[in-house]
């Protein structure tokens, strides 16, 4: 039976972006396999097997009803599909993120310190892309469906990189365009978002291009040409879920999860149409952070259609403060009282392992603040069954 997105009917439901910390053994196998160090894979196996268990398990408990398999044996979102698909090899020199070479003395501090510094430089496309090895693919559902079997939460999703995405870490030095080699990826990975769905769980598909590769990528493109890049990228996105019922997918977009300025990210209300014609029906966008915390408004004057929910980050995936419950539950009322309760479902800003090296929040802290964010969304649960009209917050 397909999986279908649930809505906050009786209470203000609760997710998060897909990655999760990492237990030190198995961040060190990943590390070790990533580096071309000796490891061994019969091991590897059985510490990501242990981590989705002890990770689906941890977010029931923390209160988070929509799950998922903490990306485990994922090296990051959007590399690992070079370990499933042909094609990729080499090397290309990419770009560092527009906004931090703006302020170089502090990407430079960064860089010692060891923060997450966004560039896409690294493997590229160099041959035709095709799938390589579905095993990785069947391991990771048969793991999933192990640990949702006994912690049987409300609903599980999980995580799959969008043509896009890989598009931008991937450089294409292949094919003759960036739409051939977009529509070669979406063909690709048509398989993989089917798979997913078809072993009963909703798929969320990683896009932070159509957000980030604008200060990454495109940083030379004007705001128009961007939006005109983002508007295709949507529409291959499209072509390849379309045999998946919008209402088993969720779409996933950000403008980096870094601590960096982002004063050049593009503000979502020059996106929003774009990304609303994505045919996953819910989007999951960041909500927390200072740079993006206000953008509630923008559905103010952007209708959000009757088809679509959203899943706001209430909680920030770069600090490691302990977001208030308060807070929480005001950043939930925010976007319930502007489009309905039940096209509401709180979550995180982006991921908490976004990739397999030590993480920005500290593990203990991370789980933290998804209980937070599970104490804030009862209280909203609460103020929006007790009182009429509209709600503060």
């Amino acid at each position: 039976m397909t999986a279908v997105m649930p809505r906050s009917t009786d209470r203000i439901l609760t997710t998060h972006v897909g990655s999760l910390p990492r237990p030190e053994r198995l961040l060190a196998l990943l590390v070790a396999k990533a580096e071309g160090q000796a490891y061994e894979e019969e091991t590897l196996q059985s510490e990501v097997r242990e981590a989705v268990q002890d990770a689906v398990a941890r977010q029931v408990n923390a209160g988070i009803d929509i799950v998922s398999d903490g990306e485990m044996s994922k090296p990051s979102y959007a590399t690992y599909v070079t370990e499933r698909l042909s094609g990729f090899g080499g090397r290309a020199k990419g770009h560092r993120a527009q906004d931090l070479l703006d302020y170089i003395d502090y990407a430079r501090r960064l860089v010692e310190i060891g923060g997450v510094v966004p560039s896409n430089s690294g493997p590229c496309c160099e041959a035709p892309v095709r799938l390589k090895d579905a095993k990785p693919l069947r391991t990771d559902l048969a793991n999933f469906q192990s640990a949702v079997s006994r912690a049987k939460p409300v609903a599980a999703f999980m995580n799959a990189a969008s043509p896009g995405v890989v598009s931008l870490f991937q450089r294409n030095q292949y094919y003759p365009s960036e739409d051939a080699y977009l529509e070669a990826l979406a063909d690709a990975l048509r398989a993989e978002y089917e798979a997913i769905v078809d072993a009963g769980f909703i798929l969320q598909i990683d896009s932070p291009d159509l957000a980030m590769g604008r200060h990454l990528a495109h940083a030379d493109k004007d705001e128009q040409r961007f939006v005109e890049l983002a508007a295709r990228q949507v529409e291959v996105l499209n072509a390849a879920t379309a045999n998946i019922p919008p209402e088993a997918m969720r779409l996933h977009i950000c403008w980096g999860n870094y601590e960096g300025p982002h004063h050049l990210d593009i503000p979502l209300e020059a996106i929003i149409e774009v990304v609303l014609r994505a045919r996953p029906a819910a989007i999951s966008l960041e909500a927390a952070n200072p740079r993006h915390a206000h953008e509630w408004t923008v559905f103010e004057r952007v209708p959000l259609p009757d088809d679509k929910i959203l899943l706001p980050g209430v909680i920030d995936s770069t600090s490691n403060y302990i977001e208030h419950p308060e807070v929480v539950a005001q950043r939930i009322l925010r976007y319930a009282n502007v489009v309905g309760r039940e096209r509401v479902i709180a979550s995180s800003d982006c991921g908490f392992g976004t990739f397999s090296r030590y993480p920005t929040v500290f593990p203990a802290i991370a789980w933290a603040k998804l209980a937070a964010l599970a104490q804030g969304a009862e209280l909203a649960s609460r103020r929006l069954s007790t009182r009429p009209g509209r709600q503060d917050g």
